[in-house]
């Protein structure tokens, strides 16, 4: 069981980590364009889209990805004191 915790947790981390070379590359021209950003926005987009709904832009800064940390650092953490307790 701590195994499926433990993979549960790294998928999340390795999510994170796709998360912000998606956001980074927006700061770049035709970076998402690319095979990696087509491959990263068909992984990132569908999770990134409910907060953009609930959450609009404040002028030309979109704020939904910093919620959206903050919800996959919680289930991280969640995670880890389930796995803790079992």
């Amino acid at each position: 069981m701590g195994m499926l915790f433990y993979l549960l947790i790294k998928l999340i981390q390795y999510y994170s980590y796709a998360l912000i070379v998606y956001i980074l590359m927006s700061w770049f021209p035709n970076a998402r364009d690319t095979a990696p950003g087509r491959f990263l926005a068909r992984i990132c987009e569908p999770f990134l889209e409910p907060f953009r709904r609930i959450i609009p832009p404040i002028g030309m800064i979109d704020i939904s990805p910093i919620v959206a940390f903050f919800v996959l650092n919680f289930a991280q953490v969640g995670l880890m004191r389930i796995s803790s307790w079992i």
